[in-house]
């Protein structure tokens, strides 16, 4: 599971596409989003832009297709984001993404903060316990605890990085 697959090799050029698919689904996601990043929770992404990041991904693919389950991992991870990316994409596009913005501040100011956070937490636990499981169970097989990590991942992106924005509107918001 550790194995180093050499550079040009078949199995290379399937991790490197599978790499390649998954980070473009999550930069495709992101774009029809919030093509001007306005609604980005990654500050480091948002910080890079489209060019930079593009080239950073790149090489990202070109480096972790020579390592198996690194790449199952990020490729999990990345299909999930964008999974959830076009969750709600058409509804940004549609409202317009300061509108969007705006519509859900509105919404956190109305609501109370201790139910948004419960179901914050309830939804990246649960999809943190079914990666839990793939690892626990996958017996040390690549795909499974490669899967299962990058649930894990997931989880705990849209832990930190939900929470950094409620960090920032509540900074902005509360007096």
């Amino acid at each position: 599971m550790d194995d180093i697959i050499p550079f040009w090799t078949r199995d290379y050029f399937i991790f490197f596409a599978l790499l390649v698919f998954a980070r473009g689904m999550d930069f495709l996601s992101t774009w029809v989003a919030t093509p001007s990043m306005v609604l980005e929770g990654n500050p480091i992404a948002k910080w890079m832009g489209w060019k930079l990041g593009a080239l950073v991904n790149l090489a990202l693919c070109v480096g972790f297709a020579s390592a198996p389950l690194p790449a199952v991992i990020i490729s999990t991870t990345s299909i999930l984001v964008a999974a959830r990316n076009f969750q709600g994409a058409w509804l940004m596009r549609t409202m317009g993404e300061q509108s969007y913005r705006f519509w859900m501040s509105d919404r956190l100011a109305e609501g109370k903060m201790s139910l948004f956070l419960a179901c914050l937490f309830a939804q990246s636990f649960l999809m943190a316990l079914i990666g839990t499981a793939l690892v626990l169970c996958g017996q040390m097989w690549l795909v499974p605890v490669g899967v299962g990590i990058g649930m894990i991942g997931y989880a705990l992106a849209v832990l930190i990085f939900s929470l950094i924005s409620i960090w920032r509107w509540r900074r902005n918001h509360v007096s």
